[in-house]
C-alpha cells in the first residue's frame, strides 16, 4: 500500500531519516516509537509530504506521490492526519469543522456533510458538543474532534503524530479509547507515540526509529517482549546507560569513578547499589583484567534497569581468552564474587573483543 525508497530528510543540525526503505500493508496498524529527535515524527510526515524527502521515492497504491507530476492533494484526501496540535478552526462550531472539508474537497452537500459528521461524533462520543465552539472544550475532547475531523473524509490511511502528548494526563484515557475504537476500522494507521502500554496494546507491526531510520521493525512480542538489537531493548526496558572505555594502561581512573558516581546520582541508585557498582568495577576492570592486557581495549557499558532495579555491568576485552575466575588475584575475585548476584564470561568474536563477562547487581 505504501513504500518507501531510500528516503532520506536532512536539516542544518540533524538527519533524522537517513536510508529509510519500508512496506507498509494495507490494514497494517504501526506503532512508531524510540527516543526523542529520532525522526518519529518526520517518518509520517513525509508519508504526506508534509516534508518533501530530499531523496528516494514514497509509493501509494503503486503511485509514486513524490513524483513532480502527483497530484497531492488528491493523495492527501486518502490519507488522514492527527497533530499533537488539534488544528480547529476556532471560529466555527464543531460539527462545522467536520462538514467543512467533505464539502469543499469532496462535493459533499451539507445535508450529507452534517449526518456524516453527527455520525463520528457518535463514535467519539461527544455528538453532544455539535453546537460548541472549540474553546469550551477540553482538551481530551479537542483531540477527539481532530480525529472525528480526520475520519470525516474517509482516508484509506491514518496518520497520528503524538495524539496525546499535549494532553493532561487526565485526558490520555479519553483519547486513547477512542483510537482503540479506530483499530477495528480496519483502516490502515500509523501511531507515534511515548506511550509504550497502548502503543503494544494497539498495534500489529512496531517501529523502533533510531540511527537515522528503522532501527528494527516486527510484531508487538518481538519489539515490545523480545527485542533482537541492542538499542531497541535498552529502550523498551527504559534502561539507563553509561559507557565507557579503556584504552591504556595508566587510563584516569579517578575520572572513571566520578562518571559513575554522576550516573548514579542522576539516576537516583541507591547508595548502597552505588557502592556495589564501584567495588565491582574497581576489582573487575582495574585489579582482574586490566593486569593481562598490554594494549588493553576495554569496553564497559552499565545497564540501570528502573522497572527491575537491576544493574547489569558489561565488559567486553581484548586479549587471549580469560576468565575471572583463572585470575591470580584470588583476593580481588572474592570480593567481585561476594559482591554481586551473578558474573557470567563468554567468548566473544568480534573484531575488537575476544572476551566477554556479565556482571549482575540486584
Amino acid at each position: 500500500m505504501i513504500r518507501l525508497e531510500h528516503v532520506r530528510k536532512a536539516y542544518p543540525n540533524a538527519v533524522p531519516l537517513r536510508d529509510v526503505s519500508t512496506e507498509i500493508k494495507e490494514g497494517d496498524i504501526i506503532s512508531v516509537i524510540g527516543p526523542s529527535g529520532t525522526g518519529k515524527s518526520t517518518l509520517l510526515r513525509c508519508i504526506n509530504l508534509l516534508e518533501r524527502p530530499d531523496s528516494g521515492k514514497i509509493y501509494f497504491n503503486d503511485e509514486e506521490i513524490t513524483s513532480p507530476r502527483c497530484n497531492i492533494r488528491k493523495i492527501r484526501q486518502k490519507m488522514g492526519m492527527v497533530f499533537q496540535a488539534f488544528n480547529l478552526f476556532e471560529n466555527l462550531t464543531v460539527i462545522e469543522n467536520l462538514m467543512l472539508a467533505p464539502i469543499k474537497l469532496k462535493g459533499a452537500t451539507r445535508q450529507e456533510a452534517f449526518n456524516k459528521g453527527m455520525s463520528l461524533l457518535r463514535l467519539v462520543g461527544l455528538s453532544d458538543k455539535y453546537l460548541n465552539y472549540p474553546d469550551a472544550l477540553s482538551g481530551g475532547q479537542k483531540q477527539r474532534i481532530a480525529i472525528a475531523r480526520t475520519l470525516a473524509m474517509d482516508p484509506e490511511v491514518i496518520l497520528l503524530d503524538e495524539p496525546t502528548s499535549a494532553l493532561d494526563p487526565t485526558m490520555v484515557g479519553e483519547v486513547q479509547a477512542v483510537i482503540r475504537e479506530l483499530t477495528k476500522l480496519g483502516k490502515t494507521m500509523m501511531i507515534v507515540t511515548h506511550e509504550m502500554n497502548f502503543a503494544q496494546a494497539i498495534c500489529n507491526r512496531a517501529f523502533y526509529m533510531d540511527e537515522g531510520g528503522i532501527y528494527e521493525d516486527g510484531s508487538p512480542e518481538e519489539i515490545f517482549v523480545n527485542p533482537k538489537r541492542e538499542k531497541t531493548r535498552r529502550f523498551i526496558r527504559r534502561l539507563k546507560v553509561l559507557d565507557l572505555m579503556i584504552e591504556k594502561k595508566n587510563y584516569d581512573f579517578p575520572a572513571v569513578v566520578s562518571s559513575i558516581d554522576t550516573f548514579c546520582y542522576k539516576n537516583m541508585i541507591t547508595r548502597h547499589s552505588a557502592n556495589l557498582l564501584q567495588l565491582a568495577i574497581e576489582e573487575l576492570v582495574q585489579q582482574i583484567i586490566l593486569p593481562t592486557l598490554t594494549a588493553p581495549k576495554i569496553n564497559v557499558v552499565i545497564e540501570y534497569s528502573e522497572m527491575l532495579g537491576e544493574i547489569l555491568i558489561d565488559v567486553r576485552y581484548n586479549g587471549k581468552l580469560f576468565s575471572p575466575e583463572d585470575s591470580e588475584n584470588k583476593l580481588s575475585y572474592g570480593l567481585l564474587k561476594n559482591s554481586v548476584s551473578e558474573l557470567v564470561h563468554e567468548i566473544y568474536n568480534e573484531e575488537d573483543y575476544s572476551n566477554r563477562v556479565k556482571v549482575f547487581i540486584r
